[in-house]
């Protein structure tokens, strides 16, 4: 199984990444994962992959092969739609982040992402933005998207929850396990 993480810095990419890579270890799988940064700190792009099965090799996906991609930003997932296999899920963040070339002028923010999107791919969609300031935390955004997200990469719910709680940051535990339950539940 090949699943692509993509995000701006800060929205938590990476640690939705271990998430994804521990479920599947403690099911037994041979787990790899790749992250690249970029300018993360400054609202770049944020891109991991995790790979698992009877025996992985590589840690990185090739364009077009990728089972799951899950993107935290819109954008983020127009630009990397081309690693999405045919027959992959897209679950898209639908939320907007202005790259710094739009911050300055030097770029227009793309209309109709999502509708593009949709044209070419099993795409599923969410605002956890909205359900994470609902909760009142809006840094379990990244739980509430892999919430959805669960439930086409595979795996119990029960198992999904139980290293979701066992990697978060202890006092976060119940405020990540709710965000996560209504992304799994929309």
């Amino acid at each position: 199984m090949n699943i692509m993480v993509v995000g701006v810095g800060g929205q938590g990419t990476l640690l939705t990444s271990r998430i994804i890579g521990k479920t599947a270890l403690v099911q037994g799988f041979d787990v790899k994962l790749s992250e690249v940064h970029g300018m993360a700190q400054r609202g770049g792009s944020v891109v991991t992959f995790v790979r698992y099965g009877d025996k992985v090799y590589e840690p990185v996906c090739e364009e077009g092969t990728v089972d799951a991609l899950i993107s935290f930003e819109r954008l983020e997932a127009l630009r990397y739609a081309h690693f999405l296999k045919k027959d992959g899920v897209m679950i898209v963040n639908d939320t907007r982040i202005d790259p710094m070339t739009v911050v300055i002028g030097a770029a227009e923010y793309p209309e109709g992402i999502i509708e593009e999107l949709e044209k070419s791919h099993k795409l599923y969609t969410i605002n956890g933005g909205e359900i994470a300031k609902a909760l009142g935390n809006s840094k379990v955004l990244n739980s509430v998207v892999l919430g959805l997200a669960a439930k086409h990469i595979g795996f119990t719910k029960e198992e999904w929850v139980e290293v979701l709680r066992s990697t978060v940051p202890p006092k976060t535990i119940e405020i990540n396990t709710k965000a996560f339950e209504m992304g799994y539940n929309s």
